[in-house]
């Protein structure tokens, strides 16, 4: 199972954890790792190479993290968007991802 676990201060997310493997299928073919993925990976390079926001950023093979270290507030309508996105995927596909929220 993919788990997404947004960061919030106050109202503001901060970051996002993202790891596992949805196990819907098999390895190539997985849509639902698919999705994550790029999402993910689309967010964080959002956030660290257009909006040159100073985060900290790691990612190996089932796993990715962004914390944003300052300015959060600059990322919310990216960061808000991939929560309505990963949730979504969530409704769909309840046994192969959970998403959730831990604050800071």
């Amino acid at each position: 199972m993919i788990r997404v676990n947004f960061n919030k201060s106050g109202k503001l997310i901060t970051g996002f954890e993202c790891k596992g493997h949805s196990m819907s299928a098999p390895s190539g073919q997985d849509i639902v790792c698919a999705a994550v993925s790029s999402a993910c990976l689309m967010t964080a390079n959002t956030v660290t190479e257009v909006l040159k926001l100073d985060a900290d950023a790691a990612a190996t093979d089932g796993y990715l993290r962004l914390q944003i270290k300052s300015s959060p507030q600059s990322a919310q309508d990216i960061l808000e968007g991939l929560h309505l996105h990963l949730a979504e995927l969530e409704k769909q596909y309840p046994e192969n991802i959970k998403v959730k929220f831990t604050e800071e």
